[in-house]
């Protein structure tokens, strides 16, 4: 069995082994703390995959007041990070949790999401075009519309 579902704090220790695998720079308990103040942002929301009660995914989205690269309107929607456990990618899970992140961002007023990616992620950047973001700019920085 596999659902989507908003992250609470029994997801923490699991969430966060899955954030050091994207920001392998980070130490577990400074990064564990910051998910628990994510938790109760207003303007951040955190979406775990989970499949057999296995969390294998997650998305940290944000709502950016200031300006964000290629943005028409503010506030904007922002991937803060992604990230699917490598034996489960091209299943179409990242593409699910950015559709949940957009249904968020919607009641919060956004009308588009921007991400970036650093310029030598070739993968993060096929990712980007393939689930519909258009490169705005060579930072590398993406936006999509929120439909």
């Amino acid at each position: 069995m596999e659902y989507i579902k908003e992250a609470k704090e029994h997801d923490l220790d699991s969430l966060t082994e899955l954030a050091l695998a994207l920001w392998p720079d980070n130490e577990f308990i400074d990064l564990r703390k910051e998910f628990k103040q994510l938790l109760n942002s207003d303007k951040d929301k955190v979406i775990v995959y989970l499949m057999h009660a296995q969390l294998i995914a997650f998305i940290h989205i944000s709502v950016r007041s200031d300006y964000v690269e290629g943005s028409k309107d503010s506030p904007t929607g922002f991937i803060e990070g992604i990230y699917v456990k490598p034996e489960y990618r091209k299943k179409g899970i990242s593409k699910n949790l950015i559709e949940k992140g957009e249904s968020w961002l919607k009641t919060k007023g956004c009308s588009q999401i921007g991400s970036d990616i650093e310029q030598s992620n070739d993968t993060s950047y096929h990712f980007h075009k393939n689930v519909g973001f258009k490169e705005v700019n060579r930072l590398i920085a993406f936006i999509k519309e929120i439909e």
